[in-house]
């Protein structure tokens, strides 16, 4: 594996050492992102690396999202603005982008993250050594608050070295990926003929990351950089925070990957991954009241294994209905207060 130091002046050397410097295709898509837009694509325009395709997409924001967007690229006529008139979906939106895009590496940029000035620099330099088998590299990253304070870090850091101190999966990582989250999506950068072999984003699904590593990861290999590289907001109207909601899109979605997914399953490993996996969207489906979803899932487990007891009878309650997702939503609260306790 290509080891890339981290002092400035080997990153000022590589970058001048390189004849050809590969453009990069930035996607930035908003939506009711009037707080935090101009942040983002400030970051954009503040990198170190020259070669950078900016394209933004608002998807029909209600708010003065656009506004901000305008305000901020007035004076780079290069950047390009896609303003749709109604919202078509993230994924769509983000096909529209890539339709344009002329890099060789993509990075999907959501409006309320923030990119480090160093980072596109340092990941075509970690790309760039690394063999063609390699569709997709990922770093570390700070989490922020709505006011843009660190509450904590996606992989926990050794304060010695710098670096991780869990081992992060790297290569053929299809196994892994059924298994768990472990990507903070916003620190990939892909090549673009990854994208444009998987056909863009999947249009039917609310979200992309899980389907997108599911069907790259089946033939690419993926890279990890052991730096810090992106800012990941976390707010309560953010994409992620909508699955503990009631009658949410990510959970439908969510089962059509899954299907995908065994489809694609080729070893008993892998299918014991995807196992582990659905009982836990079963029990995020029981907890938002999805019950009649949470019963597809366990159809969709009973055709490769039998469930557990314990999801056996998340099962049983999904049929009866039993309504908890007021509950759980306050458990949820309470969990993520008490963790930003101990961070600040």
């Amino acid at each position: 594996m290509p080891f890339v130091r981290n002092d400035q002046s080997s990153l000022a050397s590589a970058t001048a050492s390189q004849p050809f410097l590969p453009w990069v295709t930035v996607i930035c898509t908003s939506y009711n992102q009037q707080a935090f837009v101009a942040e983002a694509l400030r970051s954009v325009i503040a990198q170190s690396y020259s070669n950078i395709d900016l394209i933004v997409i608002d998807n029909g924001s209600t708010d003065q999202t656009a506004t901000r967007i305008q305000e901020v690229i007035q004076p780079y006529p290069a950047i390009r603005f896609i303003h749709n008139a109604l919202n078509l979906g993230l994924n769509r939106a983000f096909n529209q982008g890539l339709a344009l895009a002329k890099g060789q590496y993509i990075i999907d940029l959501s409006a309320d993250d923030v990119l480090l000035p160093d980072r596109i620099t340092r990941q075509v330099i970690f790309f760039e050594q690394l063999p063609d088998e390699y569709g997709v590299v990922f770093s570390n990253a700070t989490y922020i608050d709505a006011s843009g304070q660190v509450t904590g870090v996606h992989y926990p850091i050794d304060p010695a070295t710098g670096l991780a101190r869990t081992v992060v999966p790297m290569g053929c990582v299809f196994r892994q990926v059924l298994t768990g989250y472990f990507i903070c999506t916003p620190t990939m950068m892909m090549r673009r003929h990854v994208l444009h072999q998987l056909k863009g984003y999947d249009e039917a699904l609310s979200y992309e990351d899980f389907d997108f590593w599911v069907r790259s990861s089946r033939i690419y290999r993926y890279a990890y950089q052991d730096m810090v590289l992106t800012q990941k907001r976390r707010h309560p109207n953010a994409l992620s925070a909508q699955i503990t909601q009631p009658r949410n899109d990510l959970l439908p979605s969510t089962l059509l990957v899954c299907r995908k997914a065994l489809a694609l399953c080729e070893t008993p490993e892998e299918r014991r991954a995807l196992a582990l996996r659905l009982q836990k969207f079963i029990r995020k489906a029981f907890y938002a009241e999805q019950f009649e979803l949470a019963l597809q899932f366990g159809n969709l487990m009973r055709q490769f294994t039998h469930p557990d007891l314990l999801t056996s009878i998340v099962l049983a309650m999904s049929h009866l209905r039993i309504p908890v997702n007021r509950l759980y939503r306050y458990y949820c609260r309470g969990r993520f207060a008490g963790k930003r306790a101990k961070l600040v």
